[in-house]
């Protein structure tokens, strides 16, 4: 039997083009972008700390070049650029800023005194974010994406607009009924002063509508899956945090712009809720997305997958909630010592440890399930399952502990930065549970697809959903883990 090539669609296939008049972006031309966009951050970023006008300009020249000259065949588009010039910026901070380089030239072991160093340059995380990170990473990949490489799938801007804006408007909606009867609304916290139903209601979903459409033009290309579509909605939410109450909100209602440290913490909640926003925007555009392919894309009646869609769903949410139940019962341990498995479902005094942790593992099991569902076409090899694992774990404790739990025991979200400080020791917990969750899956699903994938057409999925080389992943787990851990830390 011939193996059969793999299957395209008239939206996917990238169009035909002479091979020789598809000419990447130079590494020159690149360093040339980077150098210009980086002096001129590094003149916004003096400017919004209130620094000499041209202190930081020769600093953000020197990293927008070496930007440019590293990531010119990555930056591919604009969302690609942003997430590796978000995750570069992060980086550039935690080596230079946030203290590791400074002690390490003193002889100093890394970890002894940086906390503090790193809280106290917390206005400059902000700094390298917003004026170094995004207009570098959005302008390289914006300039690499007009010129196209051979594979990429197609861009299709209505596509993207309709389904963002629907995603970011229902993601608000069900922000709006849950939270409205607090009068806390996430997307523009900070703006107490302006007139609260303006405020409270029209802005929020405003700037929803904007988060969500311009995710979608962002991602269209780099979203293979739910589960990576609610890693990139997180990374998203974590980014608007910086950009909305702490930079564009204020400025926006001529209020004052606060970069500090302090401000920072008393938005925590913001934070939490960005978080959580962005998941639901993520989830929700790839539905939509998913559907829109369905009903005006895919047509390939050659290559029909040998499975229904209805029988993967019941597998994946067998394999995950048998990897729950092992990643629950390895990370008991750390979650019992912290406390969380004794708060399950406001029960806190009245169960015995017995059945809290037998409660424990059916939550494992139930929260598997999901994980099965949102990444199982994510996880073709171990390591990178294992980092979405941690993603998804870490997205678990903010969703969890932060925010169900408070909601069953209390009836309203603790999003306060003392509890986040008091729940920091089941964090690990909940990375453990994500990566052995993500192990075990793996496994399940490895040992099923070496019959399945004699099928081409199989084989011809898996090559679909495969990510191409040169992905943006890595510089997400680099900054969704990064900040997601560091930011409780730092603000707490």
């Amino acid at each position: 039997m011939t193996s059969l090539p793999p299957a395209t669609t008239a939206e996917t296939a990238p169009p035909a083009r002479d091979a020789g008049l598809v000419r990447e972006l130079s590494p020159v031309y690149a360093a040339v972008i980077g150098c210009v966009v980086g002096a001129a951050g590094g003149m916004l970023y003096d400017a919004a700390l209130a620094r000499p006008f041209i202190g930081f300009a020769l600093p953000g020249a020197v990293y927008g070049l070496v930007f440019g000259l590293v990531f010119v065949r990555r930056a591919t588009s604009a969302g690609a650029g942003l997430i590796w010039g978000l995750a570069y910026a992060f980086l550039l901070w935690v080596v230079l800023s946030g203290g590791l380089l400074p002690h390490l030239l003193a002889g100093n072991a890394p970890g002894i005194g940086m906390l503090d160093v790193a809280r106290a340059s917390f206005q400059n995380l902000v700094g390298y974010l917003v004026c170094i990170g995004t207009p570098l990473g959005v302008t390289l990949g914006t300039v690499g994406g007009l010129h196209p490489q051979p594979g990429r799938p197609g861009f299709h801007i209505w596509r993207a607009l309709i389904a963002g804006g629907f995603a970011g408007v229902l993601a608000a909606w069900i922000f709006h009924t849950w939270m409205s009867s607090g009068g806390f609304f996430p997307l523009v916290s900070g703006l107490e002063e302006v007139d609260p139903i303006f405020a409270g209601v029209r802005l929020h979903f405003l700037v929803a509508l904007v988060i969500g459409a311009t995710f979608g033009l962002l991602f269209q290309r780099d979203i293979y899956g739910y589960g990576s579509s609610m890693g990139w909605g997180a990374g998203y939410g974590i980014l608007w945090w910086f950009l909305g109450p702490l930079t564009l909100l204020p400025l926006a209602f001529g209020l004052p712009m606060d970069w500090s440290r302090r401000h920072a913490t008393d938005l925590f909640g913001a934070l939490v809720g960005h978080i959580l926003y962005g998941v639901i925007v993520g989830v929700v555009y790839a539905a939509v997305d998913r559907l829109w392919e369905r009903l005006f894309v895919e047509s390939d009646p050659i290559n029909r997958e040998a499975e229904g869609p209805g029988l993967r769903t019941v597998r994946s949410l067998g394999w995950g909630a048998l990897a729950g139940l092992i990643g629950g019962t390895i990370s008991a341990p750390l979650l019992i010592a912290s406390g969380v498995v004794s708060r399950l479902a406001g029960l806190e005094g009245e169960l015995s440890l017995a059945r809290a942790v037998a409660l424990h593992l059916l939550v494992s099991a139930l929260i598997g399930m999901t994980y099965g569902l949102l990444f199982r076409n994510e996880l073709l090899r171990l390591g990178r399952g294992i980092l979405w694992g941690w993603v998804f774990g870490l997205l678990w404790w903010y969703l969890g502990p932060l925010t169900l739990l408070p909601l069953i025991r209390t009836g309203e979200a603790d999003w306060r930065p003392e509890a986040a400080a008091a729940l920091l020791p089941s964090l690990v917990g909940h990375l453990l549970y994500g990566a052995v969750t993500a192990m075990a899956f793996l496994l399940l699903q490895q040992r099923y697809d070496r019959w399945l994938l004699l099928d081409p057409r199989n084989l011809a999925r898996d090559r679909r959903r495969a990510r191409p080389e040169g992905t943006p992943a890595p510089a997400l787990w680099l900054f969704v883990l990064g900040l997601g851990v560091l930011l409780p830390i730092l603000l707490a």
